[in-house]
């Protein structure tokens, strides 16, 4: 491993990208911690820390929510415009044709960015609103510009975010908004780890047991965490492919066989944040219109976090609610992305215009529907899977009544451990093609 980040930064184009990636990171970090201007930081700290909703929200924004600097967003209103895109293109074949060119995909990407500030927008009013007893006027400057500078604030705050993505994936690793999540979720990490081993003792003489069996506990998990999410990346349903021979002269090509490597989890990380982000949905409503009591019951009911407010609404509520909403979503997230990415009818198009075929099977609709079937079959457990490691792990760190539970859930920990992963399968192509070794021996 050592040597795989040494070979790293011996590749200038690859070690530019890595250090580019870094300091955008540190760019990101530091904008969390600065506060919109008229803020009392303390009064909206203290607010997220009794509202399960906002504290579910803190955790995909890095602590930027409970300080609403100009990051308090997060990436969520990106994401959640990237997926209204990707429905649209399902539903309007328009859209459909414009993602197959790279005119088009630059007006997709063009739409997606104008949605993102008009979800922005409408989030930083819904904040603006949620904390309004923290807001102070700032001095020399009329009282109603204050609120303006609030949501000016934050709005660019989700523009330059939303920037700084798109140049993490065209000039850093890629993945941009999954590092943002990332590198959020990982910075409240350690605070939540402390927090965690300090909170499990009760009485002087238990002090090191709980300790060590709370710290066991976590540890446990995160490697099966990581060992499932790693089987399950690398497993492949492989379909062999047969190429015609094919006569030109006195050469003769073809002939040769491959196959068609279809991944378990074709569609990587992005189920878990495309979950993550539909669960905020609720939540942020539920701060637009704090008078709707239904709306509240059902941002609590999606909330991971117990408070008072959660056991005042719903006295019968332990927290299954976002479990099962959890693994839901991603099931479905995981067989709608990997609809998107992966055509059935362009494979088989390819393959017949090649001279290749299926051995078994014919050439055209019955391959078309042949591969269709394999897909739909192999992406079934690895969804599961995923749904049971995201639920598990929260189940676990529940029943363990680790403070953990309050600040991650299963889905975080996927969330990290994927990204991480598909960041060192990107470097370990890079690290393939110049001839070096990589992470993975």
């Amino acid at each position: 491993m050592f040597s795989a980040i040494i070979n790293a930064f011996k590749i200038e184009d690859l070690r530019k990208k890595i250090l580019f990636t870094l300091f955008i990171v540190l760019l990101y970090r530091v904008g969390c911690h600065i506060p919109a201007p008229g803020v009392d930081v303390n009064l909206v700290a203290e607010t997220v820390k009794n509202n399960a909703a906002l504290g579910f929200l803190n955790l995909f924004t890095g602590s930027a929510l409970q300080q609403l600097s100009v990051f308090a967003l997060g990436v969520m209103p990106y994401i959640t415009s990237s997926i209204i895109m990707q429905l649209l293109q399902a539903a309007i074949p328009t859209i459909e044709e414009w993602s197959k060119d790279e005119a088009g995909q630059r007006k997709i990407t063009q739409i997606t960015r104008y949605i993102t500030i008009g979800i922005g927008l409408v989030e930083s009013i819904g904040l603006l609103y949620t904390f309004r007893s923290a807001i102070r006027s700032v001095a020399s400057i009329p009282g109603w510009l204050t609120p303006v500078m609030i949501v000016g604030s934050l709005l660019a705050g989700t523009a330059l975010i939303m920037w700084i993505s798109e140049l993490i994936t065209q000039r850093g690793v890629g993945n941009g908004m999954s590092m943002i999540i990332f590198s959020s979720i990982v910075a409240r990490f350690p605070a939540a780890l402390i927090e965690s081993l300090k909170d499990t003792v009760t009485g002087a003489w238990k002090v090191w047991w709980q300790l060590l069996i709370t710290a066991a506990v976590i540890i446990i998990v995160l490697l099966v965490v990581i060992f499932v999410v790693i089987y399950i990346e690398e497993g492949q349903r492989r379909i062999p492919v047969q190429y015609a021979k094919r006569v030109v002269g006195r050469r003769v090509f073809g002939g040769s066989g491959t196959y068609i490597p279809l991944k378990v989890n074709g569609a990587n990380v992005v189920p878990m944040i495309f979950a993550s982000a539909i669960l905020t949905i609720p939540l942020q409503l539920s701060q637009i219109f704090p008078q709707a009591n239904w709306l509240s019951k059902i941002a609590n009911f999606v909330s991971p976090q117990s408070s008072s407010a959660t056991a005042a609404l719903l006295p019968w509520y332990s927290g299954w609610g976002n479990w099962l909403i959890t693994f839901i979503l991603i099931v479905f997230f995981a067989y709608f992305y990997t609809a998107l990415v992966f055509n059935p009818i362009d494979i088989s198009d390819n393959l017949r215009k090649q001279g290749g075929f299926i051995p078994g099977i014919r050439p055209g609709n019955n391959t078309t529907r042949y591969i269709e079937q394999v897909m739909n079959r192999i992406t079934l457990p690895g969804a599961l899977f995923l749904g049971c490691i995201a639920v598990g792990t929260s189940v676990v760190f529940a029943l363990t009544k680790s403070p953990m539970v309050n600040q991650f859930g299963g889905t975080s920990i996927l969330i990290m451990v994927g990204v991480a992963l598909e960041t060192m399968q990107q470097i370990e192509s890079q690290l393939t093609m110049r001839h070096y070794e990589g992470f993975f021996k």
